[in-house]
């Protein structure tokens, strides 16, 4: 029997405004509900806004949803969950469909659509708009589509907390950015877009506000995470003492831009049969070791043999930014180095956005529909947070309260009572140090444990000393790290972004998903997510 809709229910409250925030927002007001966004920052500020490679999806030709699937699910190294990917895949034509229906306006030739090639897909399949400024482009429409139709959008509005309240859905606790101004609303539908965690690394694609509260805020409240041990690292970031780490899209070595060393010599042929078009997993990797045996700092880009026009043409962005540090990619090689760029675990949800608190849902890099697997192909990130939009949309119009099944194996973790300050982990970097040495591309027994030990160390100072009272930024920080830090060490074998030195080898007993859960304390309640 479906539930009646109520007031409450025609009122979700969306937390974040990348492409699944935004789109989730449009849908459902297309769809009769009434949605509100809060967002901590700008509302055209979000991870989607800096997105360069492009959206992924088969409508060219020669190429189909299968293939599509095919290639997704060889990305995964073996976690793929293969019904959420058949949905990605399928449901992908008609998604594009409404970004041109919203005024995206995607890069075409004589009225087609232009298809690109990314690393680890078959076919030419993945979509730009602006160039590389396809993120840019798409944000930019949704916004001003949001703003048209009236949507009341909330800046630098935060989600601090929610309780779970029954069926209506969670009550949510909300301040603004700089803590104050505490309001309460009353139970109703919750979606979290709130992106990624990357900028918690010292090296990152990822802009600042990318610190992975919604994790944190959803962990607090006894919700159900998976796959937090799988970080993936973009290969080719621009790199120089002292500039931004700038992202340089993987088209680069999709129009044959290939990397050589400080030698000038191809390391990544022999590595592996697609070379520089290799996963992005096994390429990040690659420079890594490169990096090590040289003791040089960085490896890089060569793009000379791509005509200049279609470099100007094809990156523009890309060419203004290396302009502004002399650097011209038809004549000079880029100096780039991995970096942080996108969660692939989070909140786990179903194929409907559910999650395991009624009310709750997750849509975009927030959440772990298990699509990506261990390893997530080049542009269906951005293509995720449409598909799996559209069904929250739909699943808020139409609410069966049901969530994820349990995973594989299941981590309880207790969250003590803290002193309530930040005391020696006041230094916001000292977070981003301890992942990238400890937690990053190659991680080992010994780097695990240290930093799980430091994490709750830092945790005992920067939490609550009640456990209602809100918690601080940094404070969630410290949780969502050392999630990520725990499901590492938990999981003793090496898979897609998962590497151990210490355990080299993909393993058969572990192809199954880590669950994180925390763990009830007598005099709390944890009603059951």
């Amino acid at each position: 029997m479906v539930p009646a809709v109520t007031e409450a229910s025609r009122r979700p409250l969306i937390v974040g405004s990348g492409i699944a925030g935004l789109y989730v927002a449009l849908r459902c007001r297309e769809l009769g509900l009434r949605p509100t966004i809060i967002t901590k920052s700008r509302l055209e500020e979000s991870n989607t806004r800096y997105a360069q490679g492009g959206i992924a999806a088969a409508i060219g030709p020669t190429d189909s949803p299968a293939l599509h699937l095919k290639d997704t699910i060889r990305a995964g190294d073996g976690l793929v969950d293969r019904e959420a990917a058949r949905v990605l895949t399928f449901e992908a034509p008609a998604r594009i469909a409404d970004l041109v229906r919203y005024g995206v306006p995607f890069d075409t030739v004589e009225g087609q659509i232009t298809l690109g090639r990314e690393a680890a897909h078959s076919r030419s399949r993945i979509l730009h708009a602006g160039g590389d400024a396809t993120g840019l482009s798409i944000e930019e429409a949704l916004r001003h589509r949001t703003l048209e139709a009236g949507i009341d959008v909330r800046e630098r509005t935060v989600l601090r907390r929610l309780e779970p309240e029954g069926r209506d859905g969670p009550r949510a606790y909300l301040t603004d950015a700089d803590g104050h101004n505490p309001e309460i609303l009353p139970p109703g539908p919750v979606v979290l877009a709130t992106g990624g965690a990357g900028s918690l690394y010292r090296q990152s694609s990822n802009p600042a506000i990318a610190t992975g509260e919604g994790v944190a805020v959803a962990f607090r409240a006894g919700v159900l995470l998976t796959d937090m041990e799988f970080i993936q690292f973009h290969p080719t970031v621009f790199w120089r003492e002292g500039a931004p780490r700038f992202l340089i899209t993987e088209a680069f070595r999709g129009e044959g831009a290939v990397l050589r060393n400080d030698s000038g010599e191809r390391f990544m042929v022999g590595q592996h049969k697609d070379a520089e078009l290799a996963p992005r997993d096994v390429v990040s990797r690659a420079i890594d070791r490169e990096i090590q045996r040289t003791g040089h700092p960085c490896v890089y880009l060569d793009a000379t043999a791509i005509p200049r026009d279609r470099l100007f043409v094809r990156f523009p962005s890309i060419c203004r930014f290396l302009a502004t540090y002399g650097l011209d990619p038809s004549r000079d090689r880029i100096p780039v180095t991995p970096a942080a760029h996108y969660m692939v675990g989070g909140v786990t949800t179903d194929l409907e956005g559910r999650t395991s608190l009624s009310g709750l849902y997750a849509a975009g890099e927030v959440a772990s529909t298990g699509v990506h697997g261990a390893n997530r192909l080049a542009s269906n990130s951005l293509l995720e947070g449409l598909v799996f939009g559209e069904r929250v949309a739909r699943q808020l119009l139409h609410p069966v309260h049901r969530g994820p099944p349990e995973t594989g194996r299941l981590l309880e973790i207790d969250l003590p009572a803290g002193q309530g300050e930040d005391g020696t982990v006041s230094e916001p970097n000292a977070i981003r140090d301890l992942l990238w040495d400890q937690v990053g591309i190659v991680r080992e027994v010994g780097g695990l444990t240290s930093a799980v030990e430091q994490l709750e160390r830092w945790g005992r100072e920067a939490e609550p000393v009640r456990d209602d009272d809100p918690p601080s930024p940094l404070a969630n920080a410290v949780v969502t790290a050392s999630l990520i830090a725990r499901a590492a060490l938990a999981r003793t074998e090496s898979r897609g972004t998962h590497y151990r030195s210490d355990f080299p080898q993909r393993k058969p007993e572990w192809r199954l998903h880590i669950g994180l859960r925390r763990a009830k304390r007598p005099g709390r309640d944890a009603r059951p997510a």
